[in-house]
């Protein structure tokens, strides 16, 4: 990794990209500061403070702690992801999309506008929920249409703009705009997250109980990184054989390639699904005060909150952390069904002649897919389960709580690995565009790249 980055930092081309994404990224966390006008900051701080649960954990992660101090960028990228899930699922429902997305680049850039309308519309409305639900209770100075208007107005273009970031980045960076800003936003909670596990596991410690309690913490970080690693990395390859075509006095075909299948075949998605599914009706409890009442509807709330999971003290509520583990498993499954079709698969590599040693074309070649598939979808929502579930156990049992857990860590890994492989595939295509141009063949480099 640090190789790569150190000839990257040698090739001109690739230098720009890696400044330019770095002024982006200045541009994103400057937005994170800047306070929204006619925003009184201190009442969503205590609004947050009061709450007893972790339920605002995941949109401060995500947002990178502009949330909850309400600067211009508070919605971060959120709209942009909820927008983009939406897509992916009615690409699915909606014939029309489902063609749009076969139909090459012109399908993609058609969709890719219609994700930004969607999420331009999403921020609109979850602007408005804020400056009118809070405003009433005191979030703005004066609570008149002027204000709620200035504060949805500039929520709104603040979630528009750093979409636009992303965009640029894709374009004009390392790649994977959207990817990135939402991975300085989560990096930029991680010096407080280890600042409050300092003061709570090492500070007024004696020297060998605090070094201890250090190398711990360190040690269940790395362990963590490297499984998860290994967990984004981690494929299985299925051989494909190609059968040979004579036509006049050449031979097509007849070479032995592969179907990589990833092992975390949906990525966070499930994580994310899941997460928001349980947090939900704990944040719209919290916005009318009712996570602090009796009764069986707020013990219900309680088990839902993964602040009280692995509690020993109140082992009951843990079942909120079955069921989140079952959630897990089904949206793993639930995604991977939408974006995966063994079925078409098969009809591709029969049509092109290709076909899996010792299973037969048709109908076998799907359901022997579809069983490896199966497969592997447990394997890795079982990874994800043992990544997302270790920040709970450690919360519950010592109390060490942090605002970036298992889907941060997941999301922090994969897109640094992401990142790496599109800054490496740049300098693999400048060192072809190098070889061609200096060598003396007549073949140019824009014929050879497709240009």
């Amino acid at each position: 990794m640090f190789q790569t980055i150190r000839k990257a930092f040698q090739i001109e081309d690739i230098r720009k990209r890696l400044f330019y994404t770095f002024c982006m990224l200045v541009v994103v966390r400057l937005g994170s500061q800047l306070p929204t006008p006619g925003v009184d900051p201190t009442y969503i701080q205590n609004f947050f403070a009061s709450q007893t649960g972790d339920a605002f954990n995941f949109f401060d992660a995500f947002t990178g702690g502009s949330f909850t101090d309400m600067a211009v960028f508070a919605l971060s990228i959120t709209p942009y992801i909820t927008s983009s899930i939406i897509m992916q699922l009615l690409t699915i429902a909606i014939p029309k999309l489902e063609e749009m997305q076969k139909d090459g680049e012109d399908g993609r850039k058609k969709i890719a506008a219609i994700t930004r309308y969607v999420t331009v519309a999403l921020a609109l409305i979850e602007s408005t929920a804020m400056a009118i639900g809070f405003g009433r209770q005191g979030l703005l100075v004066e609570f008149n249409f002027v204000n709620a208007a200035v504060v949805v107005l500039t929520l709104t273009a603040g979630s528009a703009f750093l979409m636009w970031i992303g965009e640029r980045i894709t374009e004009k960076g390392v790649g994977n705009g959207i990817s990135i800003v939402l991975l300085i936003n989560i990096i930029s909670r991680v010096p407080d997250d280890f600042v409050s596990l300092y003061e709570q596991f090492i500070k007024g410690k004696t020297i060998a109980s605090g070094a201890l309690a250090a190398l711990l913490i360190l040690a269940i970080v790395v362990v963590l990184v490297i499984f998860v690693i290994i967990l984004q990395d981690g494929e299985r390859r299925i051989a494909v054989q190609y059968s040979q075509k004579v036509q006049g006095r050449k031979t097509y075909g007849g070479q032995s390639t592969h179907i990589p299948l990833k092992v975390n075949t949906a990525g966070v998605i499930p994580v994310i699904f899941a997460s928001s599914l349980m947090q939900f009706p704990v944040v719209i409890a919290s916005f009318l005060n009712k996570t602090n009442g009796t009764g069986i509807g707020s013990e219900i709330l309680k088990g839902m909150s993964s602040s009280n999971w692995c509690n020993p003290n109140k082992p009951i509520y843990s079942i909120g952390l079955i069921v989140y583990i079952i959630l897990t498993i089904f949206f793993a499954y639930f995604y991977t069904s939408i974006t995966f079709n063994p079925l078409e698969i098969a009809n591709n590599m029969k049509k092109n002649g290709g076909f899996i040693p010792g299973i037969r074309p048709g109908k076998p070649t799907v359901e022997y897919l579809q069983k490896i598939l199966n497969y592997i979808i447990f394997i890795g929502a079982c990874g994800l389960v043992i990544v997302q579930v270790l920040p709970f156990f450690f919360n519950g049992v010592f109390g060490a709580s942090v605002s970036f857990g298992g889907t941060s860590l997941i999301i922090i890994v994969g897109v640094v690995l992401e990142t790496i492989k599109q800054i490496e595939s740049q300098m693999l295509v400048r060192n072809y565009k190098g070889f061609l141009n200096t060598g003396s063949g007549s073949v140019s480099s824009n014929s050879f790249l497709g240009y």
